[in-house]
Protein backbone atom coordinates (compact mmCIF):
# COMPACT_ATOMS: atom_id res chain seq x y z
CA UNK A 1 0.00 0.00 0.00
CA UNK A 2 1.33 3.27 -1.45
CA UNK A 3 2.50 5.56 1.85
CA UNK A 4 0.61 8.86 2.68
CA UNK A 5 3.13 11.65 3.21
CA UNK A 6 2.75 13.66 6.13
CA UNK A 7 1.17 16.85 4.66
CA UNK A 8 -1.13 14.96 2.69
CA UNK A 9 -2.35 13.03 6.23
CA UNK A 10 -3.04 16.72 7.45
CA UNK A 11 -5.27 17.45 4.84
CA UNK A 12 -6.80 14.22 5.43
CA UNK A 13 -8.51 14.86 8.65
CA UNK A 14 -11.24 17.24 8.28
CA UNK A 15 -11.02 20.47 9.95
CA UNK A 16 -7.03 20.48 9.43
CA UNK A 17 -5.87 24.31 8.93
CA UNK A 18 -2.93 25.89 7.45
CA UNK A 19 0.18 26.47 9.45
CA UNK A 20 2.70 28.91 10.46
CA UNK A 21 4.96 29.71 7.51
CA UNK A 22 2.13 28.76 4.89
CA UNK A 23 3.43 30.28 1.38
CA UNK A 24 1.11 33.53 0.33
CA UNK A 25 -0.53 31.57 -2.26
CA UNK A 26 -1.89 29.33 1.39
CA UNK A 27 -3.35 32.10 2.78
CA UNK A 28 -4.61 33.37 -0.70
CA UNK A 29 -6.76 29.92 -0.39
CA UNK A 30 -7.87 30.02 3.44
CA UNK A 31 -8.55 33.53 3.04
CA UNK A 32 -11.08 33.06 0.20
CA UNK A 33 -12.45 29.68 1.64
CA UNK A 34 -13.30 31.37 5.12
CA UNK A 35 -15.99 33.68 2.82
CA UNK A 36 -18.53 31.25 2.05
CA UNK A 37 -19.38 27.97 4.12
CA UNK A 38 -17.39 24.86 2.56
CA UNK A 39 -17.94 21.67 3.40
CA UNK A 40 -15.92 18.89 2.01
CA UNK A 41 -14.58 15.49 2.63
CA UNK A 42 -12.15 15.48 -0.32
CA UNK A 43 -9.06 15.24 0.64
CA UNK A 44 -6.29 18.08 -0.42
CA UNK A 45 -9.10 19.81 -1.84
CA UNK A 46 -9.96 23.86 -1.34
CA UNK A 47 -12.68 26.08 -2.25
CA UNK A 48 -10.48 27.96 -4.50
CA UNK A 49 -9.06 24.90 -7.01
CA UNK A 50 -12.88 24.30 -8.22
CA UNK A 51 -12.45 27.37 -9.69
CA UNK A 52 -11.01 27.05 -13.24
CA UNK A 53 -8.68 30.39 -12.46
CA UNK A 54 -6.82 28.60 -9.94
CA UNK A 55 -5.82 26.53 -12.81
CA UNK A 56 -5.45 28.62 -15.73
CA UNK A 57 -3.43 30.74 -13.73
CA UNK A 58 -0.09 28.53 -13.48
CA UNK A 59 -0.25 27.83 -17.45
CA UNK A 60 1.64 30.56 -18.98
CA UNK A 61 1.64 28.99 -22.29
CA UNK A 62 -1.61 28.88 -24.55
CA UNK A 63 -0.29 27.73 -27.67
CA UNK A 64 -2.26 25.29 -29.40
CA UNK A 65 -0.94 22.06 -28.53
CA UNK A 66 -2.43 20.24 -32.27
CA UNK A 67 -3.28 22.06 -34.93
CA UNK A 68 -6.36 21.74 -36.96
CA UNK A 69 -4.94 19.92 -39.54
CA UNK A 70 -3.11 17.81 -37.33
CA UNK A 71 -6.54 16.75 -35.53
CA UNK A 72 -7.93 15.51 -39.27
CA UNK A 73 -5.08 13.72 -39.76
CA UNK A 74 -5.38 12.44 -36.29
CA UNK A 75 -9.08 11.61 -36.93
CA UNK A 76 -8.13 9.67 -39.96
CA UNK A 77 -5.61 7.54 -38.53
CA UNK A 78 -8.30 6.53 -35.82
CA UNK A 79 -10.76 5.32 -38.86
CA UNK A 80 -7.66 3.78 -40.97
CA UNK A 81 -5.80 2.00 -37.48
CA UNK A 82 -8.79 1.50 -34.46
CA UNK A 83 -11.02 -1.02 -34.70
CA UNK A 84 -13.08 1.03 -32.29
CA UNK A 85 -13.74 3.93 -34.16
CA UNK A 86 -15.22 4.59 -37.68
CA UNK A 87 -16.78 6.56 -40.46
CA UNK A 88 -20.66 5.42 -40.45
CA UNK A 89 -21.17 7.38 -43.78
CA UNK A 90 -18.24 5.02 -45.02
CA UNK A 91 -20.21 1.97 -44.21
CA UNK A 92 -21.71 -0.40 -47.22
CA UNK A 93 -24.69 0.31 -48.31
CA UNK A 94 -25.45 -3.87 -48.00
CA UNK A 95 -24.78 -6.04 -45.39
CA UNK A 96 -24.60 -9.94 -45.60
CA UNK A 97 -26.79 -11.98 -42.99
CA UNK A 98 -23.44 -12.99 -41.93
CA UNK A 99 -22.25 -9.58 -40.77
CA UNK A 100 -25.84 -8.26 -39.90
CA UNK A 101 -25.92 -11.71 -37.52
CA UNK A 102 -22.62 -10.51 -35.83
CA UNK A 103 -23.71 -6.90 -35.34
CA UNK A 104 -26.86 -7.82 -33.78
CA UNK A 105 -25.30 -10.52 -31.28
CA UNK A 106 -22.21 -8.24 -30.69
CA UNK A 107 -24.61 -5.99 -29.17
CA UNK A 108 -27.31 -7.84 -27.85
CA UNK A 109 -25.68 -10.66 -25.56
CA UNK A 110 -27.42 -11.89 -22.63
CA UNK A 111 -25.30 -11.16 -19.52
CA UNK A 112 -23.10 -13.85 -17.84
CA UNK A 113 -24.21 -12.60 -14.40
CA UNK A 114 -28.04 -12.09 -12.90
CA UNK A 115 -29.80 -8.72 -13.87
CA UNK A 116 -32.57 -7.26 -12.09
CA UNK A 117 -35.22 -4.82 -12.63
CA UNK A 118 -35.55 -1.71 -10.77
CA UNK A 119 -38.69 -3.37 -8.56
CA UNK A 120 -36.22 -6.03 -7.41
CA UNK A 121 -37.76 -8.73 -9.91
CA UNK A 122 -34.74 -10.83 -11.17
CA UNK A 123 -34.60 -11.17 -15.44
CA UNK A 124 -35.37 -14.66 -16.23
CA UNK A 125 -34.28 -16.46 -19.55
CA UNK A 126 -38.22 -15.32 -20.55
CA UNK A 127 -37.53 -11.97 -20.33
CA UNK A 128 -34.31 -12.10 -22.26
CA UNK A 129 -36.02 -13.78 -25.01
CA UNK A 130 -38.52 -11.48 -25.16
CA UNK A 131 -35.45 -9.27 -26.10
CA UNK A 132 -34.30 -11.27 -28.41
CA UNK A 133 -37.06 -11.80 -30.05
CA UNK A 134 -37.19 -7.75 -30.37
CA UNK A 135 -33.95 -7.72 -32.12
CA UNK A 136 -35.58 -9.17 -35.04
CA UNK A 137 -32.59 -11.08 -35.98
CA UNK A 138 -35.00 -13.82 -37.61
CA UNK A 139 -35.81 -11.09 -40.51
CA UNK A 140 -32.07 -11.19 -41.36
CA UNK A 141 -31.95 -12.36 -45.34
CA UNK A 142 -29.18 -13.34 -47.46
CA UNK A 143 -28.59 -9.32 -48.55
CA UNK A 144 -29.42 -6.61 -45.92
CA UNK A 145 -29.73 -3.02 -47.25
CA UNK A 146 -28.08 -0.18 -45.11
CA UNK A 147 -29.44 3.17 -44.72
CA UNK A 148 -28.06 6.21 -43.62
CA UNK A 149 -29.56 9.07 -41.35
CA UNK A 150 -28.60 11.83 -38.70
CA UNK A 151 -29.66 12.05 -35.06
CA UNK A 152 -31.93 14.91 -34.64
CA UNK A 153 -32.16 14.63 -30.53
CA UNK A 154 -30.01 13.72 -27.71
CA UNK A 155 -30.81 10.51 -26.74
CA UNK A 156 -29.37 6.93 -25.94
CA UNK A 157 -27.87 3.70 -27.06
CA UNK A 158 -29.26 1.12 -26.05
CA UNK A 159 -28.30 -3.02 -25.66
CA UNK A 160 -31.46 -4.07 -26.38
CA UNK A 161 -34.32 -2.50 -28.49
CA UNK A 162 -35.74 -1.44 -25.06
CA UNK A 163 -36.45 1.19 -22.54
CA UNK A 164 -36.25 -0.86 -19.56
CA UNK A 165 -34.10 -0.28 -16.60
CA UNK A 166 -32.04 -2.85 -15.77
CA UNK A 167 -29.72 -3.56 -12.78
CA UNK A 168 -27.11 -5.83 -11.26
CA UNK A 169 -27.13 -7.77 -8.19
CA UNK A 170 -26.06 -4.69 -6.12
CA UNK A 171 -29.22 -3.08 -7.15
CA UNK A 172 -27.22 0.38 -7.86
CA UNK A 173 -30.03 2.19 -9.44
CA UNK A 174 -27.65 4.41 -10.78
CA UNK A 175 -26.13 2.10 -13.57
CA UNK A 176 -28.49 0.97 -15.86
CA UNK A 177 -27.31 -2.38 -17.23
CA UNK A 178 -29.11 -2.13 -20.90
CA UNK A 179 -27.84 1.83 -21.09
CA UNK A 180 -24.47 1.85 -23.31
CA UNK A 181 -23.74 5.73 -24.38
CA UNK A 182 -25.63 8.79 -25.89
CA UNK A 183 -25.90 10.17 -29.48
CA UNK A 184 -26.14 13.89 -29.93
CA UNK A 185 -28.16 15.90 -32.96
CA UNK A 186 -26.24 16.39 -36.14
CA UNK A 187 -24.68 12.53 -35.70
CA UNK A 188 -24.57 10.64 -38.57
CA UNK A 189 -25.41 7.21 -38.17
CA UNK A 190 -25.97 4.07 -40.48
CA UNK A 191 -29.02 2.23 -39.88
CA UNK A 192 -28.60 -1.44 -40.03
CA UNK A 193 -31.68 -3.04 -38.95
CA UNK A 194 -35.63 -2.31 -37.39
CA UNK A 195 -36.35 -4.25 -34.48
CA UNK A 196 -39.77 -6.33 -34.65
CA UNK A 197 -41.98 -3.63 -32.88
CA UNK A 198 -40.54 -1.14 -35.31
CA UNK A 199 -39.81 1.15 -32.75
CA UNK A 200 -36.00 0.93 -32.67
CA UNK A 201 -32.84 1.09 -34.87
CA UNK A 202 -29.94 -1.02 -34.26
CA UNK A 203 -27.20 1.58 -35.45
CA UNK A 204 -23.19 2.47 -36.06
CA UNK A 205 -22.50 5.69 -34.70
CA UNK A 206 -18.65 6.90 -35.02
CA UNK A 207 -17.79 5.11 -31.65
CA UNK A 208 -20.57 2.83 -30.65
CA UNK A 209 -23.04 0.51 -32.52
CA UNK A 210 -26.47 0.23 -30.45
CA UNK A 211 -29.70 0.04 -30.63
CA UNK A 212 -32.01 3.90 -30.59
CA UNK A 213 -35.19 5.15 -30.69
CA UNK A 214 -36.36 5.20 -33.85
CA UNK A 215 -38.17 8.60 -33.82
CA UNK A 216 -34.68 10.10 -32.80
CA UNK A 217 -33.29 9.45 -36.46
CA UNK A 218 -33.96 10.57 -39.57
CA UNK A 219 -33.33 8.51 -42.60
CA UNK A 220 -31.87 10.37 -45.78
CA UNK A 221 -29.29 10.49 -48.45
CA UNK A 222 -25.72 9.83 -47.87
CA UNK A 223 -24.65 12.06 -49.97
CA UNK A 224 -26.53 14.51 -48.67
CA UNK A 225 -25.90 13.53 -45.09
CA UNK A 226 -22.04 14.17 -45.71
CA UNK A 227 -22.34 17.54 -47.47
CA UNK A 228 -24.36 18.22 -44.17
CA UNK A 229 -21.39 16.97 -41.45
CA UNK A 230 -18.41 18.53 -43.73
CA UNK A 231 -19.83 21.98 -44.23
CA UNK A 232 -17.17 24.61 -43.92
CA UNK A 233 -18.97 27.07 -41.73
CA UNK A 234 -20.32 25.66 -38.62
CA UNK A 235 -20.83 26.26 -34.74
CA UNK A 236 -19.46 23.76 -32.35
CA UNK A 237 -21.10 24.03 -28.50
CA UNK A 238 -18.51 24.84 -25.87
CA UNK A 239 -20.78 24.76 -23.36
CA UNK A 240 -21.90 21.62 -20.81
CA UNK A 241 -25.31 21.96 -23.03
CA UNK A 242 -27.09 24.70 -24.99
CA UNK A 243 -30.82 25.18 -26.12
CA UNK A 244 -31.61 26.35 -29.65
CA UNK A 245 -34.04 29.37 -28.80
CA UNK A 246 -38.11 28.61 -28.41
CA UNK A 247 -40.10 28.58 -31.57
CA UNK A 248 -43.78 28.53 -30.96
CA UNK A 249 -44.77 26.63 -34.18
CA UNK A 250 -42.13 24.35 -34.81
CA UNK A 251 -41.17 21.86 -32.10
CA UNK A 252 -38.67 20.14 -34.10
CA UNK A 253 -36.72 23.18 -33.65
CA UNK A 254 -37.05 24.56 -30.83
CA UNK A 255 -35.75 24.19 -27.73
CA UNK A 256 -33.12 21.44 -28.80
CA UNK A 257 -30.68 20.23 -26.15
CA UNK A 258 -26.96 20.57 -28.06
CA UNK A 259 -24.54 18.65 -25.61
CA UNK A 260 -20.68 20.03 -25.50
CA UNK A 261 -18.99 19.18 -28.82
CA UNK A 262 -21.96 19.41 -31.07
CA UNK A 263 -21.35 20.62 -34.45
CA UNK A 264 -24.01 22.44 -36.72
CA UNK A 265 -23.69 24.01 -40.16
CA UNK A 266 -24.30 27.43 -40.45
CA UNK A 267 -27.09 28.85 -42.40
CA UNK A 268 -25.85 30.35 -45.75
CA UNK A 269 -25.88 34.38 -45.47
CA UNK A 270 -28.14 34.74 -48.66
CA UNK A 271 -30.69 31.95 -47.02
CA UNK A 272 -31.14 34.03 -43.74
CA UNK A 273 -33.86 36.34 -43.50
CA UNK A 274 -34.15 39.69 -41.22
CA UNK A 275 -36.89 37.45 -39.72
CA UNK A 276 -36.42 33.62 -38.85
CA UNK A 277 -39.49 31.95 -37.07
CA UNK A 278 -40.48 35.78 -36.01
CA UNK A 279 -37.62 36.28 -34.37
CA UNK A 280 -34.84 38.95 -35.79
CA UNK A 281 -32.49 37.11 -36.63
CA UNK A 282 -29.24 39.62 -35.76
CA UNK A 283 -28.60 38.65 -32.53
CA UNK A 284 -28.13 34.77 -33.13
CA UNK A 285 -26.78 32.07 -35.03
CA UNK A 286 -28.94 30.90 -37.45
CA UNK A 287 -27.94 27.20 -37.99
CA UNK A 288 -29.17 24.32 -40.48
CA UNK A 289 -31.08 21.31 -37.75
CA UNK A 290 -31.72 17.99 -39.07
CA UNK A 291 -35.45 16.98 -38.63
CA UNK A 292 -37.39 14.19 -39.09
CA UNK A 293 -40.48 13.93 -40.78
CA UNK A 294 -43.47 12.50 -40.10
CA UNK A 295 -42.69 9.22 -42.76
CA UNK A 296 -39.29 9.06 -40.54
CA UNK A 297 -37.59 11.03 -43.82
CA UNK A 298 -34.71 13.46 -43.25
CA UNK A 299 -35.22 17.53 -43.69
CA UNK A 300 -33.07 20.55 -42.72
CA UNK A 301 -34.37 23.00 -41.24
CA UNK A 302 -33.14 26.83 -40.02
CA UNK A 303 -32.50 26.72 -36.01
CA UNK A 304 -31.16 29.79 -33.44
CA UNK A 305 -28.67 29.71 -30.97
CA UNK A 306 -28.53 33.30 -29.42
CA UNK A 307 -25.13 34.66 -29.78
CA UNK A 308 -24.58 34.95 -25.59
CA UNK A 309 -24.51 31.11 -25.99
CA UNK A 310 -21.31 29.54 -24.94
CA UNK A 311 -20.39 28.32 -28.93
CA UNK A 312 -17.24 28.82 -30.51
CA UNK A 313 -17.51 29.68 -34.82
CA UNK A 314 -15.27 26.20 -35.78
CA UNK A 315 -13.61 24.09 -33.54
CA UNK A 316 -11.81 25.85 -30.24
CA UNK A 317 -8.13 25.74 -30.82
CA UNK A 318 -6.44 23.26 -28.62
CA UNK A 319 -4.90 24.42 -25.78
CA UNK A 320 -4.00 24.12 -21.91
CA UNK A 321 -6.02 27.07 -21.51
CA UNK A 322 -8.83 25.42 -22.97
CA UNK A 323 -8.73 22.14 -21.80
CA UNK A 324 -8.74 23.52 -18.31
CA UNK A 325 -11.91 25.52 -19.28
CA UNK A 326 -13.76 23.07 -21.01
CA UNK A 327 -13.71 20.31 -18.30
CA UNK A 328 -14.82 23.02 -15.60
CA UNK A 329 -17.80 23.75 -17.39
CA UNK A 330 -18.86 20.43 -16.22
CA UNK A 331 -18.13 20.69 -12.60
CA UNK A 332 -20.52 19.41 -10.12
CA UNK A 333 -22.62 17.76 -13.01
CA UNK A 334 -23.98 14.16 -11.57
CA UNK A 335 -22.93 10.99 -12.77
CA UNK A 336 -24.27 9.32 -15.70
CA UNK A 337 -23.48 6.28 -16.73
CA UNK A 338 -23.83 5.84 -20.46
CA UNK A 339 -24.84 9.33 -20.26
CA UNK A 340 -27.78 8.20 -18.29
CA UNK A 341 -29.41 11.35 -16.60
CA UNK A 342 -29.20 13.36 -19.15
CA UNK A 343 -25.28 13.54 -18.15
CA UNK A 344 -22.01 11.47 -19.17
CA UNK A 345 -19.65 9.05 -17.34
CA UNK A 346 -15.66 9.30 -16.88
CA UNK A 347 -15.52 8.79 -20.67
CA UNK A 348 -17.81 10.58 -21.66
CA UNK A 349 -16.71 13.62 -20.13
CA UNK A 350 -13.26 13.20 -21.71
CA UNK A 351 -14.83 12.93 -24.94
CA UNK A 352 -17.00 15.97 -24.97
CA UNK A 353 -14.66 17.61 -24.06
CA UNK A 354 -11.81 16.85 -26.96
CA UNK A 355 -14.93 16.97 -29.68
CA UNK A 356 -15.19 20.90 -29.02
CA UNK A 357 -11.65 20.35 -30.46
CA UNK A 358 -12.85 18.23 -33.47
CA UNK A 359 -10.71 15.47 -31.89
CA UNK A 360 -12.51 11.64 -31.76
CA UNK A 361 -12.40 9.22 -29.23
CA UNK A 362 -13.13 5.90 -28.69
CA UNK A 363 -16.46 5.36 -26.41
CA UNK A 364 -15.14 3.10 -23.71
CA UNK A 365 -12.19 3.72 -20.92
CA UNK A 366 -10.33 -0.02 -21.84
CA UNK A 367 -10.62 1.28 -26.10
CA UNK A 368 -9.04 4.49 -25.15
CA UNK A 369 -6.17 3.29 -22.74
CA UNK A 370 -5.26 0.03 -24.22
CA UNK A 371 -5.33 1.00 -27.89
CA UNK A 372 -2.29 2.89 -29.63
CA UNK A 373 -3.39 6.12 -30.53
CA UNK A 374 -1.99 9.63 -29.19
CA UNK A 375 1.93 8.81 -26.89
CA UNK A 376 1.28 6.36 -24.52
CA UNK A 377 3.04 5.44 -21.44
CA UNK A 378 1.80 1.83 -20.30
CA UNK A 379 2.45 0.00 -17.29
CA UNK A 380 2.14 -3.39 -15.87
CA UNK A 381 2.65 -5.72 -12.60
CA UNK A 382 6.14 -5.39 -12.64
CA UNK A 383 5.44 -1.58 -13.21
CA UNK A 384 7.53 0.07 -9.50
CA UNK A 385 5.76 3.32 -8.09
CA UNK A 386 8.74 4.91 -8.67
CA UNK A 387 7.90 4.77 -12.55
CA UNK A 388 4.86 6.09 -12.60
CA UNK A 389 5.60 8.80 -10.30
CA UNK A 390 8.35 9.77 -12.78
CA UNK A 391 5.82 10.23 -15.64
CA UNK A 392 3.19 11.72 -13.48
CA UNK A 393 5.65 14.00 -13.04
CA UNK A 394 6.35 15.17 -16.80
CA UNK A 395 2.27 14.87 -17.28
CA UNK A 396 0.96 17.71 -19.33
CA UNK A 397 -2.61 19.67 -18.76
CA UNK A 398 -5.37 17.25 -21.03
CA UNK A 399 -3.10 13.75 -20.37
CA UNK A 400 -5.21 11.37 -19.51
CA UNK A 401 -4.79 8.71 -17.03
CA UNK A 402 -6.31 4.76 -16.97
CA UNK A 403 -7.07 2.79 -14.07
CA UNK A 404 -9.24 -0.72 -14.78
CA UNK A 405 -13.14 1.03 -15.62
CA UNK A 406 -12.39 4.78 -15.07
CA UNK A 407 -10.33 7.71 -17.02
CA UNK A 408 -9.54 10.79 -15.04
CA UNK A 409 -8.28 14.40 -17.06
CA UNK A 410 -4.93 16.06 -15.55
CA UNK A 411 -5.35 19.65 -14.88
CA UNK A 412 -1.74 20.99 -12.83
CA UNK A 413 0.09 20.44 -10.05
CA UNK A 414 -0.10 22.04 -6.39
CA UNK A 415 2.38 21.63 -3.54
CA UNK A 416 3.41 18.61 -5.98
CA UNK A 417 0.56 17.10 -5.65
CA UNK A 418 -1.10 16.26 -9.30
CA UNK A 419 -4.74 16.98 -9.70
CA UNK A 420 -7.47 15.20 -11.73
CA UNK A 421 -10.77 16.48 -13.28
CA UNK A 422 -12.82 13.26 -13.24
CA UNK A 423 -16.72 11.98 -13.91
CA UNK A 424 -16.40 9.48 -10.86
CA UNK A 425 -18.80 7.79 -8.60
CA UNK A 426 -17.06 6.70 -5.71
CA UNK A 427 -14.25 8.38 -3.28
CA UNK A 428 -11.77 6.17 -1.26
CA UNK A 429 -9.00 7.14 0.52
CA UNK A 430 -7.28 6.18 4.30
CA UNK A 431 -7.56 8.35 6.61
CA UNK A 432 -5.10 9.71 9.45
CA UNK A 433 -5.91 7.23 11.51
CA UNK A 434 -5.21 4.19 9.46
CA UNK A 435 -8.94 3.56 8.62
CA UNK A 436 -10.29 3.77 4.83
CA UNK A 437 -12.86 6.05 4.09
CA UNK A 438 -15.09 4.84 1.76
CA UNK A 439 -17.59 8.04 0.31
CA UNK A 440 -19.17 8.82 -2.92
CA UNK A 441 -18.34 11.95 -5.29
CA UNK A 442 -20.52 11.01 -8.09
CA UNK A 443 -20.31 13.22 -10.27
CA UNK A 444 -17.72 15.61 -11.97
CA UNK A 445 -15.02 16.30 -9.53
CA UNK A 446 -11.49 18.18 -8.74
CA UNK A 447 -9.52 16.01 -6.52
CA UNK A 448 -5.81 15.08 -6.02
CA UNK A 449 -4.53 11.65 -8.07
CA UNK A 450 -2.35 10.10 -5.16
CA UNK A 451 -4.24 9.82 -2.18
CA UNK A 452 -7.20 8.36 -3.70
CA UNK A 453 -8.02 4.58 -3.50
CA UNK A 454 -10.27 1.86 -5.12
CA UNK A 455 -10.41 0.22 -1.34
CA UNK A 456 -8.59 -0.46 1.76
CA UNK A 457 -5.36 -1.79 -0.16
CA UNK A 458 -5.64 -0.27 -3.56
CA UNK A 459 -4.55 2.90 -4.74
CA UNK A 460 -5.67 4.63 -7.97
CA UNK A 461 -2.04 4.89 -8.74
CA UNK A 462 -1.08 0.80 -8.09
CA UNK A 463 -3.89 0.35 -10.63
CA UNK A 464 -2.82 2.74 -13.01
CA UNK A 465 -2.11 1.16 -16.09
CA UNK A 466 -1.84 4.07 -19.08
CA UNK A 467 -1.34 7.76 -19.25
CA UNK A 468 -2.15 9.08 -22.85
CA UNK A 469 -1.42 12.09 -23.96
CA UNK A 470 -3.43 12.85 -27.31
CA UNK A 471 -1.34 16.42 -28.40
CA UNK A 472 1.14 14.51 -30.00
CA UNK A 473 -1.02 12.42 -31.94
CA UNK A 474 -0.98 13.30 -35.23
CA UNK A 475 2.91 13.56 -34.82
CA UNK A 476 4.09 10.09 -33.65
Amino acid sequence: MTKTPVSIVCALVLGCTLGAGQSAAQQSIAQQSNYAPFVSDVPLVQQPMLNPEFWLQRQSDSKPLMSQSQIQAFNRSLINNNPYIIDPLAMPDTLSAKALRSYISNTSSTPSSPRFYVDGKQLERADFARYHANTNIDAVTDSNPVRFGLIVERTSLRTFPTADRVLNSEMDIDLDRFQETGAFPAEPVAVLHESADGQWYLVAAYNYTAWVKRSAVAVGDKNRIRTFTQADDFIVVTGDKVETTYVPNEPRVSEVQLDMGVRLPLAPKEQVKHLTHGQNSFASYIVTLPVRNDDGTLSFAQGLIPRSADVHLGYLPLTAHHLIAQGFKFLGERYGWGHDYNARDCTGFVGEIYKAFGVWMPRNSSWQGKTDYGHNWRFDKDSTEAQKRAVIAQMQVGDLIYIPGHVMMYIGSYQGQPYVIHDVKGLGYIKQNGEFYDGELNGVSVTPLLPLHLNSTTSYLERTYAIKRIAQGAEQ
